[in-house]
């Protein structure tokens, strides 16, 4: 009797250590990759509009925390609209310089990049599919735009994909409406490198939905270190507004002020509403956000301003040329 007890002690041991191994093996699998790594884009969902045609929302996943891509619309950067399962096959070449730009980005910051930009399709859209091929680090990825019903979305399944307003998922936010914007000025600017270029913009949240509600600042170490308690990383309500580069290299543009990231970067300090113990900054007391940006390099960029209640986000385009 005493042989069979050590004998299954002696099992039971070499399950633990092949346990602890695998744990170990898992866990060692999780480590934050910097560089190297590819982007994927992302097909969020639909909803319809008021006139019967339908908004497809579109964003993307950089697997990096640092490394960002300029990818040109080309073979590599590509939008195509094509009949059900026309490009399933990633080898295909769905190419056509026709239909290839279709507002997406060219520029890729690190980390997840969520409703990012949207398409308008028609009502008898039907059965087709709009595919976003990304090709990085030698490999091709696609996003399949489709109508399928359990593609929908509200203003709702938004927050909480993003972790708008803690990761509350009221019923009130179904019926949120995304902030209002208007950039002050012309839509297309010319400017030469070195120089200041001015932004300002206004925006306001009509309805106040999520309402700012801030929370205790996190307190020592332990509390900004502490693991995740969700699957997806949470940000405070309250508007804010920032400008990202979205097309041209980010890289040769700097904002005065600094402008908060906008992706999800959830390392501490990070500047990112993600990130603890990051604060929502209070709006200005007119509603006018002020800014400067100088290039360092010529070329055309596309500057993005972002407003955000922490739940929706609203969008608007500064083209500019920049000249030596």
């Amino acid at each position: 009797m005493k042989a069979v007890a050590n004998k299954f002690s002696w099992l039971a041991s070499l399950l633990l250590i092949a346990l602890l191994i695998n744990q170990s093996a898992n866990a060692q699998t999780r480590f934050m990759q910097l560089r190297g790594q590819i982007t994927s884009p992302a097909y969020e969902g639909w909803w319809p509009n008021e006139d019967g045609s339908y908004k497809l929302f579109f964003g993307y996943m950089n697997t990096n925390w640092d490394q960002q891509f300029d990818i040109p619309i080309s073979p590599e950067n590509y939008f195509s609209e094509v009949e059900p399962g026309e490009l399933d096959d990633l080898s295909l070449d769905g190419f056509d310089f026709s239909s290839a730009d279709m507002g997406q980005p060219t520029h890729f910051y690190p980390r997840r990049n969520p409703f990012l930009f949207t398409i308008d399709v028609p009502a008898d859209f039907g059965e087709r599919e709009l595919v976003w091929t990304l090709k990085t680090q030698g490999q091709t990825n696609r996003a399949y735009g489709t109508l399928k019903a359990d593609y929908r979305i509200d203003p709702q399944v938004i927050s909480t994909e993003v972790g708008g307003n803690y990761g509350s998922l009221s019923d009130s936010l179904r019926t949120n409406i995304p902030p209002e914007l208007r950039v002050e000025g012309e839509s297309f600017r010319s400017v030469r490198v070195g120089q200041p270029l001015s932004l300002a913009v206004r925006a306001s949240d009509p309805d106040n939905l999520p309402a700012r509600r801030d929370r205790p600042r996190s307190q020592g170490i332990d509390q900004l270190y502490r693991p995740p308690s969700s699957i997806v990383a949470m940000s405070g309500p309250g508007l804010r507004f920032s400008w990202t580069v979205y097309r041209g290299p980010a890289a040769k543009a700097s904002f005065t002020p600094t402008q908060f990231k906008t992706y999800t970067d959830t390392r501490m300090y990070a500047n990112s509403p993600w990130a603890p113990p990051f604060e929502i900054p209070q709006p200005p007391e007119d509603g006018r956000w002020a800014a400067e940006v100088v290039f360092d390099e010529p070329g055309e960029y596309v500057l993005r301003g972002i407003a955000s209640d922490g739940s929706l986000f609203t969008y608007q385009n500064i083209n500019v040329t920049v000249t030596r």
